[in-house]
């Protein structure tokens, strides 16, 4: 078994996503990227698909991460590297 290192979290609006990823995060010792933080700029305003994705794809690159949120749409960037 592959030991947890890259972590998606996906679920509902309040569910808790961000409170067990910060968690998760402080336990493998890494860094928690929430994706409205990436979805929106500093304006909230949201930013082109392609750049998103793109930006996930540099996060999922790393060695240990965990990301939290929904965006179907660029599900399978993260599933393809995540271990949990």
């Amino acid at each position: 078994m592959e030991p947890m290192q890259r972590v998606a979290i996906i679920g509902c609006g309040g569910s808790g996503k961000t409170t067990v990823g910060r968690r998760l995060a402080a336990a493998i010792g890494t860094q928690i990227t929430h994706l409205d933080a990436v979805f929106y700029d500093d304006a909230w305003t949201k930013v082109p698909a392609e750049k998103f994705a793109a930006l996930q794809e540099e996060l999922v690159a790393a060695d240990t991460w965990v990301i939290d949120g929904n965006y179907a749409s660029t599900l399978p960037i993260r599933l393809r590297r995540a271990t949990t």
